[in-house]
């Protein structure tokens, strides 16, 4: 996935606009040609008035944010008009701290502006604002505007209009239609004073004081809590971001796993972020109940069953704190019942994200395995390959990669010399088997699908006296996808033609093992970075070379991260049609993905079978 992190130091690069707040005055009778909050909203997303001057437009301030690199605050019209389509709420981009309070009658001039937040580039709606403002206080401690209700009955089921009537797909100009969409719905009612009841929490709280909840209960539920991603068309239209109006140093925000309650009133204006699109802003924030949210811990291998895992630890190298490394290591013991084979994503280089040249991963993989061990697993030997130079992509001097880790007293690594970081390894016969000309070898490390990208690991094991082969994946990331909540309908995922093409030479080398044996016991895992009902999987899958085993669960298990209010997979295990038929046993391990207190953000996955 994109970082947050580089999403927000882009947002900081957004100009500040001074601010000019004028003496307390009593304001004057509204006169009929006056303009107010709903003309300038109107009944698109792009206000009638953009671009244009207007002055001493009336409201009742209701929200006021004195911190951030978008300082500003909103005011409301309390004397609405009758159209469900147009705002009476907008926000007033001052640049600097306001000096204005809740419960302000103000007066505002200014420019009306869109701003799209993340810039034109990333797809984004538009926020309408106030910018260039002089405001004059005409009274304080006014009784703020009744807050409009977010709950099953006001959100329609539909998500969003299609845009494909207008340029490019955009709706922005398509009249809103809030009783029919959801997102229409949310554009109504920007700015304005909104709040929900009790909700269940369904993104845990984040590095930046924010957590997510639904507003429908009965929403695609998951078995533990969270709200189900389970198609490109069914998007979950209860999903609300909240953030709080109230400085961390002077009230801390809640910690909130999935599956806890924001209990109460929680109140404030209807923002818009980049981060996620629509959000309440809090002034008056719920309490959190704990429902005791418990780490999962999958089932210990019989004898005569290979368990295979695929765990991304996050950008793991040497400098992390040894505390990272030991909670990772009491995932793949305690949770994950020590698997016999482990494929990992993103370790990193020995120096980390240093940009030095450096590209073995020995000390990485070496502190880790210790750590397993420290925590009563086995002692894993691993194999990998050191990529090239900063062409995996990544985090920037980081040169992730995907190692093998194996317990040798449970299963054997067949050793071919020759794997590197820019030959393939190749299909070959041997004793009328399949077999791989280099092992540990990278599968068409070459080809244009994998540029900047981590390429395929591939490996041969032996399992009481069986051959397994297993490819670790760790395909291209979502960066430059629009967001659900784009300005374009249904919104463009550019980044899967990347991860297609990966696809494809994954199903091609699957069906090479294939053409030699029938029969081969053939495992592809790892961060796949897209969903069991993608196109992604279905290239992956084509020709029944594949399954993805995550769809054996009950589709309310089907996740392994939980990313703006939606449970869903990135990190998938396909099997062969020898493993399918013999059968299979899985488990999507939520250790992470679920909790405020994430030693990675992915889950771990499990596959067992007998050989």
């Amino acid at each position: 996935m994109p970082s947050k992190t580089s999403w927000r130091l882009a947002a900081l690069t957004v100009a500040a606009v001074s601010t000019a707040a004028g003496a307390v005055a009593l304001s004057s009778p509204a006169s009929a040609d006056e303009v107010r909050v709903h003309d300038i909203q109107g009944a698109t997303r792009l206000s009638p008035l953009a671009g244009k001057q207007v002055t001493e437009v009336p409201g009742i301030v209701t929200g006021v944010r004195a911190y951030g690199s978008s300082k500003g605050f909103w005011f409301q019209d309390p004397r609405a008009d009758r159209d469900p389509a147009t705002s009476e709420g907008i926000f007033v981009f001052t640049g600097s701290a306001p000096k204005v309070a809740t419960g302000d009658a103000v007066r505002v001039s200014g420019t009306v502006t869109e701003y799209v937040p993340g810039g034109a580039e990333s797809g984004n709606q538009s926020l309408t604002q106030i910018s260039k403002p002089t405001v004059t206080v005409d009274s304080s401690g006014n009784p703020l505007p009744k807050a409009a209700v977010l709950d099953a009955r006001s959100l329609p089921d539909r998500y969003a209009p299609r845009g494909e009537d207008s340029a490019e797909g955009s709706v922005n100009d398509l009249p809103l239609r809030p009783d029919r969409y959801a997102l229409d719905r949310y554009e109504s009612l920007e700015g304005m004073n909104v709040r929900i009841g009790t909700s269940r929490v369904v993104t845990a709280t984040d590095a930046y004081a924010e957590l997510w909840v639904t507003v429908k209960p009965h929403e695609r539920p998951t078995a533990r809590g969270g709200a189900l991603y389970n198609g490109y068309a069914a998007q979950n239209t209860g999903r609300l971001q909240i953030q709080s109006l109230v400085p961390a140093a002077e009230q801390p925000f809640p910690t909130a796993n999935v599956g806890d309650s924001l209990r109460g009133r929680t109140e404030g204006p209807l923002d818009y972020s980049q981060f996620g699109g629509y959000t309440l802003t809090a002034r008056t924030l719920g309490t959190v109940q704990d429902k005791g949210l418990e780490r999962e811990r999958t089932r210990p291998q019989k004898d005569r069953e290979l368990a295979v895992a695929t765990y991304n630890v996050e950008n793991l190298d040497p400098a992390d704190p040894q505390e990272k490394f030991d909670r990772l290591a009491e995932g793949v013991v305690e949770h994950l019942a020590s698997p016999d084979i482990v494929t990992l994503e993103e370790i990193q280089d020995n120096s980390g994200a240093k940009d030095d040249g450096t590209v073995s991963a020995e000390e990485t993989v070496r502190k880790f395995t210790a750590a397993i061990e420290a925590k009563g697993g086995p002692r894993y030997e691993w194999r990998g390959i050191d990529p090239a130079d900063k062409a995996d992509g990544g985090e920037p001097g980081g040169n992730i990669r995907q190692v093998f880790l194996f317990n040798p007293g449970r299963v054997s690594f067949t050793d071919r010399p020759g794997g590197t970081a820019t030959s393939a390894t190749e299909v070959v016969r041997e004793h009328g088997k399949a077999a791989l000309s280099a092992s540990p070898g990278r599968v068409s490390p070459s080809a244009e699908a994998w540029k900047d990208s981590r390429k395929p690991l591939a490996g041969e094991f032996v399992f009481r006296g069986r051959t397994v082969f297993v490819l670790a994946n760790h395909f291209s990331s979502k960066g430059g996808d629009q967001a659900l909540h784009s300005q374009f309908q249904p919104p463009a995922r550019v980044s899967e033609k990347q991860r297609h093409q990966q696809a494809d030479e994954v199903n091609s080398f699957v069906k090479e093992l294939l053409a030699v044996q029938k029969d081969a016991r053939v495992i592809a895992l790892g961060d796949i970075n897209d969903f069991e009902f993608s196109g992604t999987t279905a290239h992956l899958e084509d020709g029944r070379a594949l399954y993805s085993a995550i769809k054996s669960l009950p589709r309310n298990e089907r996740y392994s991260y939980d990313y703006q209010g939606n449970s869903q997979v990135l990190d998938q295990i396909l099997v062969s049609p020898k493993i399918r038929k013999d059968g299979f046993g899985y488990d999507s391990v939520h250790i992470n993905a679920e909790f405020a207190d994430q030693n990675s953000d992915h889950d771990p996955q499990v596959l067992r079978f007998r050989p």
